[in-house]
């Protein structure tokens, strides 16, 4: 089905252009499926552009918000609404008049914004996806987690618990103060965004959801939730590994996250 032209996106407010938000290798001719990978806090599109190379047929296309990878001197935004909003212009505009199916794939608090993002474009009419691959991420409201307090730490407190929750960043960053003071202006807004975000009931997604987790994330325990959110088909997954799991099942992952976007579903 050919999508209507312009992004259908009211209220799109804070929305840059498409071309900053959205990046990832040239086109394929033979693409069935753009698939809009939406990154975990503090994460930059460049690991999830390079899924391209596995899956075929598919257009992978990589969100990317001020204050990281090739916008990393932008401010960044502090509000999921301020993401949700910017993202639904982007894509919108992206997918107006084109006619291959489209797929939302998020990891962690990516898969969040994805969430909100898909059902913020179901309610505006604009066509969004058919599939969400959600990843690593409780099903609302659980997704947030408590305390709320982790995007008000000092620069050194916040990059001990980075580093005890999720790994720590790359020494050529901890190498460099800008580097690293840039890159905690980030994460640090990601966390904020994840911290204030407060789930409103609605209708459940009429796209199929796929759920993925690692067998040694606490996450993966509780992402059979998913199912509530979606009037779709959905699916749950696990792999053997922790809050990345895909990067040591990189395979596995991509084999998975394939059949969900391309197949007849979950």
């Amino acid at each position: 089905m050919t999508r209507p032209a312009g992004p259908g996106a009211a209220g799109a407010g804070r929305a840059a252009p498409g071309g900053a938000w959205l990046v990832g290798r040239p086109p394929r001719a033979e693409a069935e499926v753009s698939l809009y990978c939406f990154p975990h806090a503090g994460g930059t599109p460049g690991e999830f552009v390079r899924w391209s190379e596995d899956l075929p047929g598919v257009r992978v296309r990589a969100v990317q918000p001020p204050g990281r990878a090739s916008r990393l001197f932008e401010p960044p935004l502090h509000r999921m609404a301020d993401l949700v909003e910017a993202i639904v212009a982007a894509i919108g505009t992206e997918t107006a008049g084109r006619e291959e199916r489209v797929a939302f794939a998020g990891h962690s608090l990516g898969a969040l914004v994805a969430f909100e993002v898909a059902r913020t474009m179901e309610a505006r009419g604009v066509p969004g996806p058919d599939r969400l691959v959600v990843s690593a991420c409780p099903a609302p409201p659980e997704a947030v987690p408590p305390g709320g307090v982790l995007h008000l730490l000092p620069d050194l407190e916040l990059l001990r618990e980075i580093g005890r929750r999720w790994g720590p960043l790359p020494e050529e960053i901890r190498a460099d103060p800008d580097l690293l003071a840039y890159t905690l202006r980030g994460f640090r807004a990601d966390l904020e965004a994840l911290e204030t975000y407060r789930y409103v009931p609605g209708p459940p997604a009429r796209c199929g959801i796929v759920a993925i987790g690692g067998t040694g994330d606490p996450a993966a325990a509780r992402m059979d939730r998913w199912s509530a959110h979606t009037a779709g088909p959905f699916a749950l997954h696990t792999l053997p590994g922790g809050h990345f799991y895909f990067r040591d099942r990189r395979h596995e992952t991509l084999r998975l996250l394939h059949a969900a976007i391309t197949g007849p579903g979950p």
